[in-house]
């Protein structure tokens, strides 16, 4: 009998610990995919700092480092300059790359490092209680806006995408929704786009993903995925912001 889906060789065996129907284990899987494809799996290295992601170095096949709070693309830096034949790549949720790694993600792009990244976008910090994120839409309720947020106390929603989109360093950024057959085709195109850019020498490429939150959104999963559908998709259009 033929084989014709199987565990990608860019995934450990281990399993993941991810909430029941959260997207970081089908984007996790995703990069595990993309790793095989381009056959890179060996001269990767992935940076990944606090949120969710941080036991990443249990799933992923490649070389993994824990970087701090924030401080992903500050540590990805690092790594490719020090060792530039590397595909680098940082994984962060919006909590960690849109609040207190803010500098780090914006200097890096600026300064066109040749980094790939991949943002995870739940509106939402996920994994400390469900606080208030950069990324919470106005009126959406969480444990420090018990009332929805609001713009007169709390500011607006950031919009990485097209905050970065305005920097001459980025050479690809895009917005993606995993939520549908065709939106996860879409993902995986833009992540491997992504690498790819890196291997042929190319500028600093990110990926957004507009993601879930079960457990912090109060919702079961499908509705999670009509929730980003619905609304998130208004605040944050998926798209193409930059391709040089």
């Amino acid at each position: 009998m033929q084989k014709v889906f199987e565990r990608p060789k860019g995934l450990t065996d281990n399993e993941f610990a991810y909430c029941p129907g959260c997207l970081h284990s089908v984007v996790h899987r995703m990069i595990a995919e993309v790793m095989e494809e381009l056959d890179i799996i060996q001269n990767t290295v992935c940076v990944c700092p606090v949120g969710c992601s941080v036991f990443m170095y249990e799933y992923m096949a490649c070389d993994v480092i824990e970087a701090a709070h924030g401080r992903a693309p500050a540590v990805a830096t690092g790594v490719k300059r020090v060792l530039p034949d590397r595909v680098v790549f940082a994984y962060q949720g919006d909590g960690d790359l849109a609040s207190i790694g803010t500098a780090e993600i914006i200097h890096a792009a600026a300064r066109g490092e040749q980094l790939s990244v991949i943002f995870i976008n739940n509106a939402t910090y996920g994994m400390t209680g469900g606080q208030m994120a950069p990324t919470t839409l106005i009126g959406q309720k969480s444990t420090t806006c018990k009332m929805g947020r609001d713009p007169q106390i709390s500011g607006y929603p950031i919009k990485i995408c097209e905050m970065l989109a305005t920097l001459d360093g980025p050479s690809y950024i895009e917005r993606v929704a995993p939520t549908s057959p065709a939106g996860l085709v879409k993902t995986k195109k833009a992540i491997k786009k992504a690498f790819q850019n890196q291997i042929d020498g190319k500028r600093f490429s990110m990926v957004e993903v507009l993601s879930n939150c079960p457990q912090q959104w109060h919702m079961n999963p499908i509705d999670t995925f009509k929730f980003i559908e619905d609304e998130v998709s208004k605040v944050f259009p998926p798209g193409v912001y930059v391709d040089r």
